[in-house]
């Protein structure tokens, strides 16, 4: 092969050495050929220069040749000279290292990463932990720092919505009225007291006075005294029972404790009072025979086969006979309360239309048929079942057809409570939803999805909705830590509803009440409240927690009452003071061993029952119809993970008695003494008193 042209005598660079080297020179500079005569080269000579283009031109026609015939002949292409390289590696000063000696610095390595990632996993739990309970209680408030209330507040949730976060700056607000809120005694409620239809006050007793010469103010056993020796004129008597009854509240030392191992979400006497029923998380429902209020008898256990996350609510028909039960499910069970049926509940499917389905509606049509129920009730007449459900749905189903006769959208957000306004009327019917409404609906003109009114007040969601039973007045509880009561000739036309902004809730941030504590500064009255009493005090958090009007037997249809996330019964008169409260924290705390407890709430999955400490959330609450007494139905235990639903009773101040069983006795759900729950130390009541020992 040609060399590339080089004029004589010129030094080669490395890539145009001859590759004639050897072994032993290959890794020393090349030197030039000295056998020939050297000619010194005048790069300005013109023959030389002349040489040079000669040699490029010559470079060039080739290159141009070899293009033009590359199809036709192959060439043979010009071969360059190459220097071959051989690199020998340096020894290791530090002494040759082996696989193993490699191999035991990269397993080193990587247990000093996994050991550093542990406690950095181990720190983010522990920093979890502290945030959720600075953001569940008021320690929190303590470390807002800033000189404005206001400057700081603690982030709901993380990015992901799991867990609570760090504090972040918001913009300054300004100091919220504290006059803002509502007045305690309130005018409207004590009209409502002297009115006749919420109790009997002692000013009546002065209007009768000359008839029944009871105008002085007595005590319960007088009282007693006087309805068993009948001294009194009829007038007197009368009016001495109703202050008799209304003056029994039940106090917080509990007659017995029934332990479950989930929790409870709801337990409601029956009308008369002869029927108890519990719903559970583990989708059963037990049902005790309660004649006697004072001896309870557990006698039949029905279970939901199609449950999603819990049972959410049941009912009773009015003649006793069955107890409707839902899940999060388009399904309600049906079982007979005879304790002698024990074949499988009835299963209605509340999204079958039939042949109605054109009434649905076209949103309902394109949903489908799967949708979630969070409160069933029974008509007055049993025929027909009414329910609350996701995205806004309100269904009528006809229990004799078996199909559904209205299935609406009749909300902006999931309808948590609904109930019918009278007991012997199917017609009017109220739903509570998270939109924070609470509307007025005629079952007669639901086909076009209008409502017959609305009330508007709270400014956050609604857990759940009462009717008194007479068709005018409503109770219902909030997220925003309130409970109003309401009056139906004082409800907002459909049309000045329809007038109102259409973003005065929605542009507003929702409370997670699952997790967040309530800012009290957040609290506003709403210039469109059509309530008629506001009521204040409970907490309304972790769950839809419900409120109930007293019955009219053993309270004298005096009081309201609610569950509340810090344990207790907050029991009020109509004017919004507070009459008495039960507290079913106190009653319950370590009556049941740690080791018993299932796997703690969703919210409290970083943290084992061996510190979770035991919390009390009272959820609903159920006054006697006949007897003075309250059974209060509770998320309780280390980390709320079980259930009770616990009985008090009034007993007149006494801290304890002689009788058996004693107080405070613990049993399972089926009413038996159970081994497992020990004998162990209670927490008394009173400081000064000395500990007790219970059976379990």
């Amino acid at each position: 092969m040609a060399d590339l042209p080089h004029p004589p005598g010129e030094r080669l660079a490395i890539s145009d050495a001859p590759s004639t080297t050897t072994d032993s020179e290959a890794d020393v500079d090349y030197q030039p050929d000295t056998d020939g005569d050297t000619e010194d080269i005048d790069i300005n000579d013109e023959a030389y220069i002349e040489r040079l283009l000669d040699a490029e031109q010559a470079e060039d026609d080739a290159e141009q040749d070899g293009d033009d015939t590359e199809e036709e002949t192959d060439e043979e292409e010009p071969h360059y000279h190459e220097i071959e390289i051989e690199l020998e590696e340096e020894p290791n000063q530090a002494g040759n290292e082996t696989e193993t000696e490699r191999s035991e610095l990269l397993y080193l390595f990587l247990l000093v990463q996994n050991l550093l990632l542990t406690l950095r996993f181990a720190a983010a739990r522990q920093r979890r932990q502290v945030l959720r309970l600075l953001a569940n209680s008021e320690i929190g408030r303590l470390f807002a720092f800033g000189t404005d209330d206001g400057e700081f507040e603690l982030d709901d949730g993380s990015d992901d919505g799991a867990h609570p976060s760090i504090w972040r700056r918001r913009r300054r607000r300004p100091k919220p009225d504290p006059n803002r809120f509502p007045k305690v005694p309130s005018d409207e409620g004590i009209e409502l007291m002297n009115s006749g239809t919420f109790g009997s006050n002692e000013l009546e007793i002065d209007t009768v006075r000359d008839r029944g010469n009871i105008g002085k103010k007595k005590r319960l056993a007088r009282r007693i005294l006087n309805r068993e020796l009948a001294t009194e004129s009829y007038t007197g008597q009368k009016l001495n029972q109703r202050l008799m009854a209304q003056g029994m509240i039940p106090s917080s030392n509990a007659d017995m404790i029934i332990h479950y191992d989930q929790p409870v979400y709801s337990g409601q006497f029956s009308d008369d009072g002869n029927f108890f029923f519990s719903v559970n998380k583990d989708f059963k429902v037990r049902m005790y025979d309660t004649s006697n209020p004072y001896k309870w008898r557990h006698y039949k256990t029905v279970e939901y086969p199609f449950g999603r996350w819990t049972l959410t609510d049941a009912s009773l028909s009015p003649d006793n006979k069955y107890l409707a039960y839902t899940s999060i499910q388009n399904i309600v069970c049906l079982a007979p309360t005879d304790p002698n049926d024990h074949g499988d509940p009835y299963v209605l499917d509340l999204s079958d239309m039939g042949q109605n389905r054109r009434n649905q509606g076209f949103h309902a049509r394109q949903l489908g048929g799967s949708f979630g129920i969070f409160s069933v009730r029974f008509s007055g007449d049993g025929r027909e079942l009414v329910a609350g459900a996701t995205s806004g749905q309100i269904i009528v189903y006809d229990i004799e057809s078996r199909q559904t006769t209205h299935r609406i959208f009749g909300h902006d957000a999931d309808v948590n409570a609904v109930c019918f306004a009278d007991s012997s009327s199917p017609h009017i019917l109220y739903s509570g939803s998270d939109d924070t409404t609470l509307k007025v609906w005629d079952t007669r003109s639901m086909g076009d999805s209008r409502e017959a009114g609305v009330f508007v007040g709270h400014i956050e969601g609604l857990t759940y909705i009462d009717s008194k039973g007479d068709g005018r007045y409503i109770l219902s509880n909030g997220k925003d830590q309130s409970m109003k009561l309401w009056d139906l000739r004082m409800v907002m036309s459909a049309s000045d509803y329809a007038a109102l902004p259409p973003s005065r809730r929605t542009t507003e941030p929702r409370l997670d009440y699952r997790l967040a504590a309530y800012d009290e500064d957040d609290w506003y009255r709403d210039p469109d409240d059509n309530s008629l009493v506001t009521f204040r005090g409970h907490r309304v958090l972790r769950t839809l927690i419900r409120c109930h009007f007293s019955p009219p037997g053993s309270t004298n249809s005096r009081y309201v009452y609610s569950g509340s996330e810090d344990g207790k019964v907050y029991i009020w008169n109509m004017d919004a003071t507070l009459a008495g409260t039960v507290d079913v924290y106190a009653a319950t705390k370590d009556t049941r061993p740690a080791y018993l407890s299932t796997r703690p709430m969703w919210w409290d999955v970083d943290s084992d029952d061996s510190d979770s400490p035991w919390r009390t959330c009272v959820r609903d609450a159920s006054w006697h119809p006949n007897a003075p007494m309250i059974v209060a139905s509770a998320w309780s235990g280390y980390g709320m993970s079980t259930g009770t639903c616990s009985v008090h009773s009034w007993n007149d101040g006494a801290e304890d008695d002689e009788a058996e069983p004693r107080m405070g006795m613990s049993v399972n759900e089926k009413l038996e003494p159970d081994p497992a729950l020990c004998e162990q130390p209670r927490r008394s009541f009173h400081a000064e008193r000395r500990p007790r020992r219970y059976l379990r």
